[in-house]
């Protein structure tokens, strides 16, 4: 199975602009934007090798529709990590699992300065009316939604600290502002929920929370009145960050008999309303959190242990990794008026990425989740199919094609769409037999396939995008 999808983990280098891809099927004329997506792209420099999926060099890809046509361009981020690299020939920045050989005084010095690599492979975003990649370091890089320019890092000038930031921010359309998990190493650590008002890039704290041994935190929920923060036992002693010599997510041990722990946070005022100790899990991806009655419900993809981090090491996720690279959608129920959770499994698809109707559902009550899916028989496989999952009656649809391996599924809602799953579904998916990627259009309804548009080349598997509507774009401009 490995060899089949071993070139979405190829270095891609051709960057490339096309007018028109072909295509097959027909794309809904009210489709009038652009998809943007982040990824690692470039896995080697020179005669060195990143370590690790979550390391390569970041490189942003854009498919833009206008009536019933898509455009394709493709282009490397000019961050830190990258200018580098090309000057020197050499990795001349830590990533998550791949460091440089530096002197424990280069360490401590980009342990409490800005230097970084800005990588931001991970996600992309919007800060007011800019559009950012990011990463788990807390520096976004602005790049131009027409041409995929790289702008530059933007730095943050306000005294809220930290060095780990979650790569999934939510965004308030009440309070008009993103809203992100900042972890602070030190003697003292802590978790700094921030916003970040449209028109500005200054963070302001919401509130804290103490931690001794800070957990990796890769996204976190949010209702509508409430700041859920999990905490896995995949813990740090900050010292180790400075001394020990290792890439970042090295120096973190698996302790599970400390548990997970879910802090609620009140977003109005940051104070910590509940802390639940619950079982022994970890998690890259919360699906969607929301109140119903006295109970907080968050919804997650959970892996039994953090075995999933070793498993995506470049050399074995292309060779034979040892457990399924999915999870498991998990519901916890927080009773606001008690101190016991409940736990409670939705489906049996392994699923991985998710993404919901998020303008209309973030927060809410919601009844439809897409993601990436495989097949708990074959955990040797990678992720090849798409998953439609009801919350509220339990039932899935798949799309799957012998040889293909989707990626992260973005939903678009149709113009007036009344129904939750009105829309369309945006995937590119790595074709192995043919050796290159097309961007797959599916009915968000119905789950069947409206359209593909063929790249002349292989995209490398990346994580994920947002899509932009051309409305969005006319404000801007």
């Amino acid at each position: 199975m490995p060899e089949q999808f071993a070139q979405g983990f190829t270095t891609l280098k051709e960057e490339i602009a096309c007018d028109s891809l072909p295509v097959q099927g027909s794309i809904p004329t009210w489709l009038e934007g652009s998809l943007f997506r982040t990824g690692p792209a470039q896995f080697e420099v020179g005669q060195q090798r990143y370590r690790h999926w979550f390391d390569g060099l970041a490189m942003l890809h854009s498919f833009s529709f206008q009536a019933g046509a898509v455009s394709y361009a493709n282009k490397f981020l000019q961050s830190p990590a990258y200018k580098a690299a090309k000057e020197t020939g050499k990795i001349s920045f830590g990533e998550f699992a791949t460091d440089p050989c530096r002197s424990i005084f280069q360490r401590v010095a980009s342990a409490f300065s800005s230097e970084s690599g800005a990588n931001a492979n991970v996600n992309i975003s919007k800060m007011g009316e800019a559009f950012v990649a990011l990463t788990e370091i807390p520096l976004p890089v602005e790049f131009d939604s027409r041409t995929l320019e790289t702008v530059g890092v933007i730095h943050h000038d306000d005294g809220v600290a930290g060095q780990h930031s979650t790569a999934h921010p939510h965004y308030d359309p009440i309070r008009r502002a993103g809203i992100n998990s900042i972890t602070q190493f030190g003697p003292k650590s802590h978790y700094n929920i921030h916003t970040i008002a449209d028109g500005t890039t200054q963070r302001t704290l919401i509130g804290s929370i103490p931690v001794r041994e800070p957990a990796y935190i890769h996204s976190f929920g949010m209702t509508e009145n409430y700041i859920v923060l999990v905490e896995f036992p995949l813990v740090v002693n900050p010292l180790s960050l400075l001394t020990h010599g290792k890439p970042f997510i090295e120096n973190f041990q698996w302790k599970p008999e400390l548990g997970t722990h879910f802090h609620v946070m009140r977003a109005v005022d940051g104070r910590v309303v509940k802390s639940y100790p619950g079982p022994t899990f970890f998690a890259f991806h919360h699906i969607n959190a929301f109140e119903r009655g006295n109970d907080v419900v968050v919804d997650i993809v959970t892996y039994p242990n953090a075995s999933i981090i070793d498993n995506l090491y470049l050399d074995k996720v292309t060779t034979n990794h040892e457990t399924a690279l999915w999870g498991a959608f998990t519901r916890y129920i927080l009773p606001l008026d008690g101190d016991a959770l409940i736990e409670e499994a939705i489906t049996e698809e392994g699923i991985e990425l998710p993404r919901i109707n998020y303008e209309r559902n973030n927060g809410r009550e919601y009844q439809f989740v897409y993601s990436c899916g495989g097949d708990w028989a074959n955990p040797n496989d990678f992720l090849n199919r798409l998953v439609k999952i009801d919350v509220q009656a339990k039932t899935a649809q798949t799309w799957q094609e012998d040889g293909c391996y989707p990626g992260e599924p973005i939903f678009v809602a149709a113009p007036q769409a009344h129904a939750e799953d009105e829309g369309v579904l945006l995937s590119v998916v790595l074709n192995s037999a043919k050796g290159n990627s097309f961007l797959l259009v599916l009915d968000a309804t119905t789950f069947r396939e409206l359209a593909r548009a063929e790249v002349p080349h292989h995209i490398p598997f990346s994580f994920h995008g947002m899509y932009s509507s051309l409305r969005e774009f006319e404000g801007k401009f």
